[in-house]
């Protein structure tokens, strides 16, 4: 019996582009099938070989709805390609491609900030107003005010943004996260460094005519040391306003320990927790499970290991029963195997080791 051309189309979404172009070759009927637009919508085009993209490519990107755009730049002709691939994906702007992501592949050669890229990528979006998610999270330079409010400026139909990239320098100022939020007036996804954020960030947050936001992901790094803390009865307010809210909070290695505190204010609904700080955790990690055992779905933790955290993860573990994802980056005792395994019937995956093994960890799957 055969496929209906609909299920070989959503087989075919899942090939990389180099077969998808072949498949369109094989046969009359695979050919048809891959006219679908449901086989592009979900499409990597990687420019980081020689062999660079197929030549026919082109025609198939008027059917891209979600493009993955991955670019080694550590060579010059594959930056040339990807600002290709770029400009020919938002040509004309009629309102085809609608979530584009972009990732820097390789080391990128000494003083070179991606400015090539960027630029392009804005001169590409000239006409892309239709674009609805813009995913920045790959791209490791720093990026600036005059960048990101040349993106929302020429895609106010974003709903949701990315920028909290792996960029050492925080570069985005919290009037342009302002203008973000008013220029963008339907974005309910954001991610930023959270030294971009500020008091009056949070109370444009508590307009009543904003739509909720669902999902807030924020990087915390040295930065932070520059800021205010934000205070925790403003983060009170905004969970009320945006009941739906989830919060995802990366707390980087270069966030000095004594700013730590600050950040984990207990009214914010924290969904995932990366404290990736390797600095002794141990108040943190019983804050945790007071202040976010409603909320609390995926933790990661990096710190040296002690009878003492072993205590603070098994009480995090009784609090903290929603928890689907557990991972602790040091030897850990079996009860606290034992605690997250009894108490969090939702786990899926985790990371505890009970002795040391050779890295990287291996995760262990329940599901």
């Amino acid at each position: 019996m055969e496929l209906p051309e609909e299920i070989l189309a959503h087989i075919f979404s899942f090939l990389p582009l180099w077969d998808k172009c072949n498949a369109f070759t094989v046969c009359r009927r695979w050919n048809s099938t891959m006219t679908y637009p449901s086989a592009w919508r979900q499409t990597e085009i990687r420019c980081d070989s020689e062999i660079g993209v197929p030549e026919r490519f082109s025609e198939f990107l008027p059917l891209v709805r979600n493009l993955k755009l991955s670019v080694s730049v550590s060579s010059s002709e594959n930056r040339r390609t990807g600002l290709e691939v770029l400009r020919q994906a938002l040509a004309g702007g009629e309102g085809r491609l609608r979530a584009l992501c972009v990732n820097c592949l390789g080391n990128p050669p000494l003083f070179y900030a991606g400015q090539d890229l960027l630029q392009g990528l804005l001169d590409a979006l000239t006409a892309a107003s239709s674009l609805t998610e813009l995913d920045l999270r790959g791209v490791p330079f720093t990026l600036s005010d005059a960048f990101v409010k040349g993106v929302v400026t020429l895609c106010p139909a974003l709903r949701s943004l990315f920028i909290n990239n792996g960029s050492l320098v925080c570069g985005v100022g919290g009037e342009t996260v302002r203008d973000v939020l008013r220029l963008c007036p339907g974005l309910t996804a954001l991610g930023v460094f959270q030294a971009s954020l500020s008091q009056d960030v949070l109370q444009d947050l508590l307009l009543p005519r904003r739509p909720a936001l669902k999902q807030l992901e924020l990087r915390c790094e040295r930065s932070l040391k520059y800021t205010t803390p934000l205070p925790d009865h403003t983060w009170a307010q905004v969970s009320r306003m945006h009941p739906a809210l989830a919060v995802d909070l990366e707390l980087d290695h270069t966030l000095p320990e004594l700013h730590v505190p600050s950040v984990l204010q207990p009214s914010i609904p924290v969904r995932h927790l990366r404290l990736l700080t390797w600095t002794w955790l141990l108040d943190e990690v019983r804050l945790v499970g007071r202040s976010y055992a409603n909320t609390l779905e995926a933790l990661e933790v990096q710190t040296p290991p002690s009878a003492e955290l072993n205590e603070a993860l098994v009480e995090l573990a009784t609090r903290c029963t929603r928890l689907r994802e557990v991972h602790c980056y040091c030897v850990v005792s079996p009860e606290v195997v034992a605690a997250f395994r009894k108490h969090c019937t939702d786990l899926r995956r985790y990371t505890l080791k009970t002795r040391k093994e050779p890295h990287p960890w291996t995760c262990t799957s329940l599901r």
